[in-house]
């Protein structure tokens, strides 16, 4: 007979939904056809058919590479599994300008229902029903293949909570949660809808440049194959594969909080593209990441922010008189892209209201033990990369010094004194008056860093709101 999960179905969409910490769930996916997964299968599926990598240099440089900085190649999983080997054959083949020993390769993102639309029956292998969501498969989720080294820059992703299952290879997640976010500095360059990045290299922190990351709490766990990681709704990660490959699957679980979400990401679209459009294209910002199809125009993302306007209050009134049993879902991150709904129209994907959060007092006690794990926080006193890591059969999970510090670390912000020493101010300043330009060599990115911060953007969504109610 199949194997008897851990949980229902029932009670883990229960955990899902209301877990605020990352957790990885184990005994869970035993029987499911996408654990075969690996490069050599989904090669003989893809039958030559490519896909495009982003390739970057493992060197580690105290800035984030950003996908703006990377390379991109068109290539089939048989040449990548090649090159990954260190085959001979690769010196012809597209990866032949990058050596491997200096290059990783990473096919992320890459949404299931386009690589396989011609074998949709595919999609049943993924089976995220046996986490309360019927209905879902491999066809709202999306899959990531990379070579050793491969990472995904610290974000936070603005909408849903994540279900990730490795199914090839092992990756290192370092996450941080939501009040961590001032310690992470956050940008909005490059700009991606539905990515808040991290000015810090996780993995090579400037810590002259970025001072108060040290206060951030990494929780760190490294993921095995059969393992599912939930990362909870704005918890900030930097995934990295430490396998010569690697292989996962995720889904973003919607959330009503995504309403919300949604005008503000429309807000922040609106004044970044406004004030991005009007630099000087000769300076060669790419301030626009690989997976935004062009800078949209003020009058679509007005449209756009009307409505996402929209569709919340109408959600508003729809909890109000009662929340709407039926859904279907849409995955949410880089959506128009991936799926080719074009900012003409202004076509904005958003379904119904569901999944009513439960309340804290109908909840039971989460049922941490060998079949979910909490990821812990790690010490400050451990390197940044020498994390921690779920070994073997999900019976055993070490963590660094487990049980020490599981909050987090409270420390008195610094605080900007202002002097009122008026010769203190008049150093500042020229004999022209003109502020010295050591104090204001200030660019539109370090503008938009205030404008578009979430807490800012937060701010202006809630008076926004509060506008069109009345």
């Amino acid at each position: 007979g199949e194997d008897v999960k851990p949980f229902t179905p029932e009670k883990t969409k229960e955990i899902v939904m209301s877990l605020q910490q990352p957790a990885v769930f184990c005994n869970m996916v035993g029987d499911w056809p996408a654990l075969h997964w690996n490069v050599k299968y989904l090669s003989a599926m893809l039958e030559g058919k490519t896909i495009q990598f982003r390739l970057g240099l493992k060197t580690m440089d105290l800035v984030p590479q950003f996908e703006t900085s990377c390379s991109y190649v068109e290539a089939t999983l048989e040449e990548f599994l090649a090159w990954s080997c260190g085959q001979p054959s690769c010196l012809s083949g597209p990866f032949s300008c990058y050596d491997y020993s200096k290059y990783w390769a990473y096919a992320d993102y890459k949404y299931i229902a386009r690589i396989f639309e011609e074998k949709p029956e595919i999609f049943q292998d993924v089976r995220w029903s046996d986490f309360g969501f019927p209905g879902r498969s491999g066809k709202e989720s999306t899959l990531w293949i990379g070579s050793e080294g491969a990472n995904t820059p610290c974000h936070l992703d603005s909408y849903g909570c994540n279900l990730v299952l490795q199914v090839q290879g092992r990756k290192r997640w370092h996450l941080f949660p939501p009040g961590d976010t001032s310690f992470l500095y956050p940008t909005r360059i490059p700009y991606e809808e539905s990515s808040i990045f991290s000015k810090v290299n996780i993995a090579n922190p400037d810590l002259k440049r970025f001072p108060e990351f040290r206060n951030s709490t990494a929780h760190v766990v490294t993921l095995n194959p059969g393992q599912v990681l939930l990362v909870p709704r704005h918890w900030w990660h930097y995934v990295e594969s430490i396998d010569p490959v690697t292989v996962s699957i995720n889904s973003w679980i919607e959330l009503d909080a995504d309403h919300e979400a949604r005008v503000e990401e429309a807000i922040t679209r609106m004044l970044v593209c406004a004030i991005k459009s009007a630099e000087n294209p000769s300076d060669g910002d790419l301030w626009l990441n690989p997976t935004e199809v062009e800078a949209t125009s003020h009058e679509i993302n007005l449209q756009y922010l009307n409505k996402a306007v929209s569709v919340y209050l109408r959600c508003q009134e729809t909890d109000v008189s009662g929340r709407a049993e039926h859904r279907t879902s849409a995955p949410h991150k880089r959506s128009r892209r991936e799926l080719g709904w074009e900012p003409e129209g202004c076509t904005l994907q958003i379904q119904e209201c569901h999944f009513p959060t439960p309340k804290a007092e109908e909840l039971q006690k989460i049922p941490f033990g060998p079949h979910l794990i909490q990821v812990l926080p790690q010490s400050h006193k451990t390197s940044v990369m020498g994390a921690v890591a779920v070994e073997g059969d999900c019976g055993d999970l070490l963590h660094e010094n487990e049980g020490e510090h599981c909050g987090k670390l409270h420390c008195k912000r610094k605080r900007l004194q202002m002097s009122n020493d008026c010769e203190t101010a008049a150093h500042q300043m020229d004999s022209d008056c003109s502020p010295c330009t050591s104090q204001t060599a200030l660019s539109t990115n370090d503008l938009l860093d205030c404008l578009v911060n979430p807490r800012v953007i937060s701010l202006v969504a809630q008076l926004l709101l509060e506008r069109v109610r009345v």
